[in-house]
């Protein structure tokens, strides 16, 4: 597989995973039109449900019953305990500008808000407080609109630039914020960047240093009428240490 060379794998179509998606996707289509969750979740001018650990499935990531399986097993160790995943929607004319700086729109609309998942934002500076093992994607209807996007070898770029910051401690605690934005600056000039549409039933794996996010809603997108729906598993590295290793 292509996980350590592109830092990414786009698996074909499986019944496994599409049994999985049809019960998300009905679960999903509950919480994600629940009042709470949408005054809690909605961003953008309503465009993009968020949905944070949203997901209700169960600690083995089952979910109704339905056993999370699927062809990303033989690529990672299965964490001890799934959380519940994020449920991530998004809607027609994403993104629109609410509340969000000129220039982090921008960068949401030009780069697609390229990023690196588990660096926390505190007072202005990054740090790598969610150490994730993986990253692991699974489409929960048909929809090419605001693919996932993906720099393909951009794992190694932002992998490299972290150790040389970390080294020894424990990256949880170490302020990464120079050494990232230099990061993805080299990434921008030297990988182009790939969209991922994902069809029910296709799951998609990323290395947890992989620069990845959201393209905008272009003319011509269509989606369900409920949305582009993707579900998301970022488990934690059991050893923190595991994080900056290859």
């Amino acid at each position: 597989m292509g996980l350590a060379a592109q830092g990414y794998v786009a698996f074909a179509p499986d019944a496994r995973v599409a049994a999985w998606a049809q019960t998300a996707h009905r679960v999903g289509m509950e919480v994600a039109s629940d009042p709470a969750m949408r005054a809690q979740w909605l961003r953008h001018g309503d465009t993009w449900f968020v949905g944070v650990d949203a997901l209700p499935n169960g600690p083995d990531g089952s979910i109704d019953g339905v056993p999370l399986q699927g062809p990303w097993q033989g690529a990672i160790d299965p964490p001890d305990h799934w959380h519940h995943a994020q449920l991530s929607v998004i809607y027609p004319g994403y993104p629109q500008q609410d509340g969000e700086a000129a220039a982090g729109f921008r960068y949401r609309t030009q780069r697609c808000a390229a990023h690196v998942d588990g660096l926390l934002l505190e007072d202005g500076r990054r740090f790598p407080r969610e150490p994730h093992a993986f990253i692991l994607g699974i489409a929960l209807n048909d929809s090419a609109a605001c693919p996932l996007t993906v720099w393909p070898g951009s794992h190694r770029v932002m992998r490299a630039a972290f150790v040389d910051v970390i080294g020894a401690r424990d990256p949880r605690d170490v302020d990464v914020t120079e050494v990232y934005i230099a990061a993805r600056k080299a990434v921008f000039a030297d990988c182009a960047p790939l969209a991922l549409p994902l069809r029910a039933g296709q799951s998609v794996l990323l290395d947890r240093h992989l620069l990845h996010g959201i393209a905008p809603w272009q003319a011509g997108d269509v989606a369900p009428a409920e949305g582009r729906m993707m579900a998301y598993f970022r488990p934690l590295c059991t050893d923190p240490a595991d994080w900056l290793r290859g």
